[in-house]
């Protein structure tokens, strides 16, 4: 009886594409230079740049191409000193040329699944049944059987605990807080690629954590699989936007080798 399973099988849609050199010590250049900019310049950031960000975020890796994100562009000034306020007035909120709200989603994975599928074939794909089981069956299993409120997460947390006796066992995401934090890790990503993309292109960014998520929420008139997880500001740093030297702590207190 063969041991392989839909995890380990092997896939050749006959695609191929050619491998692209990079230069690394440019991309190096992009790393070192991203700074959490605190005070931005009145200096304009026009509109492609930011379309050129959004478009590299959502290039970003993620969990079974679900894609779990939401970016909200504040074009209104209106709007973008409101949200300044619900960041706690930060300078770097109040200084910002704009502002982009990114959201994790837990209710959008179902729907993506089949999107994946149609897509696929849209793009004269043969989808392999292995693909095709993987979203009808496998995903459901994975990102659902949690129910409103997380009713069936008990029964959920049973039954994948009892199979990781015997086997290899996913055990999550089983609670409502661990799909959110599914999406939350992919957006993340996308966030990311964002700020990268804003440095690469010669601008800045401040990722803040710091917001009063029930008025973002209700301002972007969010639902309640709709999770509100960083916003970013972008614009040009100002002389004095970066309060200090990079700071990190000793390498070996994070690595570790086993």
């Amino acid at each position: 009886m063969s041991d392989e399973t839909i995890f380990t099988q092997k896939i050749d849609t006959g695609h191929r594409e050619p491998q692209v050199i990079i230069d690394y010590q440019e991309f190096k250049k992009v790393i070192d230079s991203r700074r959490s900019v605190r005070v931005f310049s009145k200096d304009k950031v026009s509109d492609t740049i930011i379309d050129n960000a959004l478009d590299d975020a959502l290039k970003a890796p993620n969990s079974s191409n679900l894609q779990p994100w939401k970016f909200v562009w504040v074009k209104s000034e209106a709007k973008r000193e409101e949200l300044a306020r619900y960041c706690f007035s930060q300078n770097g909120a109040k200084t910002a040329q704009h502002m982009i709200i990114c959201i994790a989603q837990t209710g959008t994975w179902k729907e993506h699944c089949q999107m994946t599928l149609d897509q696929m074939k849209k793009m004269g794909m043969e989808v392999p049944s292995v693909v095709t089981q993987y979203y009808t069956k496998i995903a459901p299993v994975a990102y659902g059987l949690i129910g409103p409120w997380g009713v069936l997460s008990p029964l959920k947390w049973l039954l994948f605990n009892t199979l990781g006796v015997f086997r290899v066992s996913p055990r999550e995401p089983i609670w409502p807080s661990d799909l959110k934090t599914w999406a939350v890790k992919s957006t993340a990503l996308a966030c990311e690629n964002f700020m990268l993309s804003i440095r690469a292109q010669g601008f800045d960014t401040l990722p803040m954590e710091g917001f009063d998520a029930k008025r973002v929420k209700r301002m972007c008139d969010l639902g309640g699989h709709d999770h509100p997880m960083m916003i970013i500001a972008v614009g040009k740093r100002d002389e004095r936007g970066i309060y200090g030297p990079q700071m990190r702590f000793p390498r070996d207190r994070f690595v570790e080798k086993i």
